[in-house]
């Protein structure tokens, strides 16, 4: 797809749109807007960038750049582990960040009313003050921005229990790629009226729409809490344990982690943070939460799990007793993602998903396939109670070129998620599509549904100025 460059006069009309102060041209400061934290090997320069102050801002911008034919990407907090938001084409990069106001918590129907640049933590901490819940959660949660859960449909490690992000929105407010405003859902939790717009929305990485508002359900502010960490021998005894847990309790945990060994020691290093039990021994640790309604629950709860584990082959069971105890195991799950992003300059964030009982099977079998890459190490970490792994792809050796690195980590990534789609899985679960899963997601998805997919795209935006080849190439 061929587009057109940004002119000195299309510069002048965004500066009337925006204000001065809301036009960014010089270099160092649109280097940033050029790559999310999938890393620079996907980077691209936007030729100018955009702050939004209002929605009439974004409908005026969508018309000038269909008019123009010069594309736009919109952009979040730049959290993203996919590069959906980067501009493959330059043209402008649409930045939300200003608009990032919680504007309303109605207390009768139990909903936020949120800008899109609302961190996700700001919301929960907002709402707990007036003893209520906002259970989409992803790991991302300190930093990432409401509308970005929304748009890739994010999910984290509350999932088990409550759903990814999709089951917690009740609307959107969107521009659409040609501009024009569209109200979907809304307070009411019913609604049955021809096809579900505000669902196709939802996962939908910024390609059919630009949200400017988003409307979220809450829930009562749940109990008390206790974590426990379990450390293994072998991932087997790991798997087989996540799921005698929930037939032992007949209760699913809010959250159940699953982190490999490598990863615990490499996080723990380059962080500096104190080693977990048996850290020396264990090649995956299990480490999950219960919610009850008073201590003697949950202390029944957490005997029970806890025997549920010894009887599958745990090495320990440690209970974090104490708000302290906690945070220092789960600061070691949330370091994790930035300790490969930060500590290795080529790494793949993968995002596979696969029915729980396959878990070891699936990481047993990725061992093979890659054996034939050298320099490459695969490590894991993620979700298990919904059986959503994160095999994460590292250059250990440092040798490869960025060119070469995206061939390789690309082709390695396209081996390992074949394989989880064989064993009844699929690509993602929350991360999103952007740039680095199209090949496969077409690979394991077939023609047909990149093509029904092609022609909804189509319908929103004619001209496909809004985040253009992203999820599929649209040439293809």
């Amino acid at each position: 797809m061929e587009y057109n460059k940004v002119t000195a006069e299309t510069i002048e009309e965004l500066r009337r749109i925006f204000g001065e102060r809301n036009v960014l041209t010089e270099v160092e400061k649109i280097e940033p807007y050029s790559h999310d934290e999938s890393g620079t090997q996907f980077k691209h320069m936007p030729e100018v960038v955009v702050k939004a102050e209002n929605e009439d801002q974004i409908a005026q911008l969508m018309k000038l750049a269909n008019r123009e034919h010069i594309p736009v990407t919109p952009r979040g907090a730049g959290s993203g582990l996919a590069a959906s938001a980067v501009p493959l084409h330059g043209g402008i990069v649409l930045a939300m960040e200003k608009m990032n106001r919680i504007l309303e918590i109605d207390e009768v129907n139990m909903v936020a009313v949120c800008e899109p640049a609302v961190v996700t933590n700001d919301l929960c901490r907002a709402v707990a003050d007036k003893g209520l819940f906002y259970a989409g959660y992803p790991m991302s949660v300190e930093e990432s921005y409401i509308a970005s859960n929304v748009v890739t449909n994010a999910g984290g490690s509350k999932v088990v229990k409550y759903g990814s992000t999709r089951s917690h929105v009740l609307g959107l407010e969107c521009i659409s790629p040609t501009g024009e405003k569209l109200v979907l859902g809304g307070k009411r939790r019913k609604e049955t009226s021809g096809y579900s717009l505000l669902q196709l929305m939802i996962g939908s990485e910024g390609t059919l729409g630009i949200v400017t508002k988003v409307i979220v359900n809450l829930m009562p502010a749940p109990g008390v809490t206790v974590d426990l960490l379990v450390p293994f021998a072998n991932f087997d005894d790991a798997v087989k344990a996540s799921s005698n847990i929930i037939r032992t309790t007949k209760v699913y945990p809010v959250t159940m982690e699953f982190m490999d060994g490598f990863s615990v020691r490499e996080t723990t290093e380059y962080f500096n943070l104190p080693s977990l039990p048996a850290q020396d021994k264990a090649e995956a640790y299990l480490l999950f939460t219960f919610e009850g309604k008073n201590q003697e629950e949950l202390d029944e709860l957490a005997e029970k799990a806890g025997t549920a584990c010894l009887d599958m082959g745990a090495l320990d069971v440690f209970v974090a007793s104490t708000k302290t105890e906690s945070e220092k195991v789960w600061k070691v799950r949330t370091s994790m993602p930035d300790c490969v992003t930060t500590k290795y300059r080529h790494m793949l964030a993968g995002d596979v998903v696969v029915p729980r009982s396959e878990v070891a099977e699936f990481i047993a079998k990725t061992q093979d396939v890659m054996k034939k890459y050298t320099g490459l190490k695969l490590t894991f970490f993620g979700h298990i109670g919904d059986g959503n792994i994160h095999p994460n792809f590292l250059d250990t050796l440092g040798e490869y070129t960025d060119e070469e690195w995206l061939k390789v980590a690309e082709q390695a990534y396209g081996e390992v998620c074949m394989l989880g789609s064989q064993l009844g899985g699929t690509v993602s679960g929350e991360h999103g599509i952007g740039l680095g899963k199209k090949t496969v997601l077409r690979q394991t998805l077939g023609e047909y549904p990149i093509s029904l997919m092609k022609g909804i795209k189509k319908v929103f935006d004619p001209n496909s100025i809004l985040n253009p080849d992203k999820i599929f190439d649209l040439e293809q």
